[in-house]
């Protein structure tokens, strides 16, 4: 299927080709290694983080991956952080949430299809009415990909914090959603929290990244998983602002 154009109109076409479009591993890792050259993070977790994951991958548990959102590039950091630390197992095998405009330029849109890009046509951008059934459609999209034990990468807070990036923003249902309808087709994902400190740089260079340990136990409610989430990031960024 050729990719289509990313646009709010042409969502259903969208979320068609993003159900199953898969990235090139090899590609994905070398992009990977590439930010962890450039951005340089510094990643910790604890042992029992370690350990939980790891035990996660081999029993081929599917992941949520939820960062805190600083600055424009965190996606790159995060890539680099992946490749230097226990999530490594995710590159290539996961899907990460990224705003559309993200996806117009060919060239900055075939590195993001690279790394499992997925767009999202958020309410801020284009009107909560006007995006709502392509909202739905994302959430769906997010929760199928989990049941077939793919991996999902996102930001719950939904935009940059640069107002206290120490302090979590408020986190919607949109996580929690996903979680759950993926819960309804079979899977049972783990959530883990990733504290992202960029100290005084503005460009995420030798950013301090904490892995907290994966949540099994969750709410039922939607909105309960994502109080829960956001309180259990609030610790990982805690802990990232410490090691810096």
């Amino acid at each position: 299927m050729d990719r289509p154009v990313v646009e709010l109109d042409n969502s259903d076409s969208v979320y068609d080709f993003y159900l199953d479009h898969r990235p090139n591993r090899l590609r994905a890792k070398a992009i990977c290694a590439a930010m962890a050259r450039r951005y340089r993070p510094r990643v910790h977790s604890s042992e029992n983080a370690k350990s939980k994951l790891a035990g996660a991958f081999s029993q081929r548990v599917p992941i949520v991956v939820a960062i805190n959102h600083i600055a424009e590039n965190d996606s790159y950091v995060i890539a680099g952080s992946a490749w230097k630390g226990p999530l490594r197992p995710i590159i290539g095998r996961s899907q990460t949430l990224a705003k559309d405009e993200l996806f117009t330029a060919d060239g900055h849109r075939r590195l993001i299809d690279a790394m499992g890009g997925i767009p999202v046509f958020r309410g801020k951008d284009h009107g909560i009415r006007a995006t709502n059934a392509a909202a739905q459609r994302l959430i769906d999209v997010c929760a199928t990909r989990l049941a077939r034990r793919d991996h999902l990468v996102l930001f719950p807070e939904g935009t940059c914090n640069k107002s206290d990036p120490e302090v979590v923003q408020a986190i919607g249902s949109g996580l929690g959603h996903i979680v759950f309808r993926a819960a309804k087709q079979g899977a049972s994902p783990v959530i883990v929290p990733v504290g992202l400190s960029y100290g005084l740089e503005s460009d995420g260079r030798g950013a301090s990244v904490w892995i907290g340990e994966p949540i099994s136990s969750l709410p039922t409610r939607p909105l309960d998983i994502s109080r829960l989430v956001k309180n259990e990031l609030q610790h990982a960024v805690d802990e990232a602002v410490a090691r810096y």
